[in-house]
């Protein structure tokens, strides 16, 4: 049985909660509208964030700004060589006076998780998040946990320094909806920067601008905002091109599909509309789709990354008219 689809006083809500969320994060960094917005999108859809990008361009205050702008619980977890699974995921202690085990929860209890510079921990320790962030829950023992709700995840990394670095497998990669890249800010918003972190931490004056039980909210509305059949083909028919393409070795999941439509839908309802565009699509396609496909060997020597390859079959892939997305969604 379909869902009925959002009501404006519901997409309403989901608007000005996102805008006040947004203005949040502004007091911090200013100049990442692209970012930000691909971050709200992917926090809608209750997926996971890979920021990737250069040190120092604000990956960490990104993260930590969303999180203080939230009423959340937050776990975070400085990634290192020598960091342990039972460091994120938590560990059974036995209760001699007691003669039990007690589980004490790791820092992936949380309904935000910043893991920070995760490519430089062990794969073993990688590992770790595979289960939590698709089937939200840990196994420790023989024993399951369920992980509070909602739960998201945004992990930083640094593309250029390598040394000391393990580079996430496929299958971790494929474990985040959208992997975000931050850039550098422009040389007014640069100047902003000097002026509101001159002598003082913004970070400490952000406060809570809504709860868990709000957002929860506001992710359940998202989930229903209708897609049509003509948007679903679309979809499709991207991520099967990247699978065909020779410029690509590896292409997208059956995963892929559906992250690319909720976080489409998140879009979608953070600018206010029940149902998907193609402009949705297209703007998210990148984020959601590049981290998960290898470039050939032919196409790195070319100097193509994955990036480029996305953009280019999104711009290849025939995009539905308004008349059969508008047509559709009446029917």
């Amino acid at each position: 049985m379909a869902h009925p689809i959002p009501t404006p006083e519901e997409l309403a809500e989901v608007a000005e909660v996102m805008e006040r969320i947004r203005e949040s994060i502004g007091t911090v960094l200013s100049g990442l509208g692209p970012a930000v917005e691909a971050t709200l999108s992917t926090v809608l859809a209750e997926g996971h964030v890979l920021m990737e990008d250069v040190p120092g361009v604000g990956k960490t205050t990104l993260a930590r700004a969303l999180a203080a702008s939230v009423g959340a619980s937050v776990g975070r977890v400085q990634f290192t060589p020598d960091l342990l699974p039972s460091d994120v995921t938590g560990v059974s202690i036995f209760r001699s006076d007691e003669q039990r085990f007690e589980f004490r929860p790791g820092p992936i209890f949380a309904n935000l998780v910043i893991a920070d510079e995760i490519n430089r921990a062990s794969p073993k320790t990688q590992s770790a998040l595979l289960e939590s962030m698709q089937e939200r829950r840990v196994t420790v023992d023989g024993t399951t946990h369920p992980l509070p709700s909602p739960f998201l995840v945004v992990a930083t990394q640094n593309p250029v320094e390598m040394e000391g670095t393990y580079p996430l497998p496929e299958a971790q990669r494929d474990r985040f909806m959208t992997r975000v890249a931050v850039g550098y800010p422009s040389p007014d918003d640069e100047l902003a920067m000097l002026d509101s972190h001159d002598g003082v931490d913004p970070l400490q004056s952000v406060s809570a601008v809504t709860d868990t039980e709000t957002l929860a909210r506001l992710i359940s509305i998202a989930r229903r905002i209708y897609a049509a059949p003509a948007i679903k083909q679309y979809i499709v028919d991207l991520v099967r091109d990247t699978r065909q393409d020779p410029a690509l070795r590896l292409g997208a999941s059956p995963r892929a599909s559906l992250q690319l439509l909720a976080a489409a839908k998140g879009r979608a309802a953070l600018h206010g509309r029940n149902h998907v565009l193609p402009d949705d699509l297209k703007a998210l396609a990148v984020a959601v789709l590049a981290h998960r496909v290898m470039p050939s060997v032919e196409s790195r020597a070319a100097g193509r990354s994955a990036e480029s390859i996305v953009a280019s079959l999104t711009s290849s892939v025939p995009v539905p008219t308004e008349a059969r997305v508008g047509s559709s969604r009446s029917a």
